[in-house]
């Protein structure tokens, strides 16, 4: 078993898509409309779908926002330098909620950033 993906809702397809592709330099994988269901699915990803966890971004046509919860946590991407990434997303658009830097009673270097829909994800340094 391996994981395959996470899947999150969104709000506004084009907006999310050009988040993660520009933005965090993900690959827009494959997507697809369903309109009987009136909703459409793109994966984004780093890598191929066949070897590497990937992101699903759901649209419902007709939503155009969501509740996050408080069950959700984050998503998490492994990074070299945490604070170069840091200052490459904010060169982007990208929208950083907490500066690279230990974490709290650790010391493994980590930084948050928020996609346009409010999701948290964390940017891990793995040197």
């Amino acid at each position: 078993m391996r994981v395959l993906h996470t899947m999150i809702r969104v709000g506004d397809l084009e907006r999310s898509i050009a988040f993660y592709t520009e933005v965090l330099g993900m690959k827009l994988l494959r997507r697809k409309d369903f309109e009987g269901g009136r909703f459409t699915l793109a994966f984004v990803g780093y890598g191929d779908e066949s070897e590497t966890a990937v992101i699903e971004l759901t649209h419902n046509w007709d939503t155009t926002s969501y509740d996050l919860g408080n069950g959700f946590g984050h998503i998490a991407l492994a990074v070299e330098d945490a604070a170069a990434a840091c200052k490459a997303i904010k060169e982007r658009g990208g929208n950083v909620v907490r500066e690279a830097g230990p974490m709290k009673h650790g010391t493994t270097v980590i930084a948050f950033v928020e996609d346009p829909d409010g999701y948290k994800i964390e940017l891990i340094e793995r040197s």
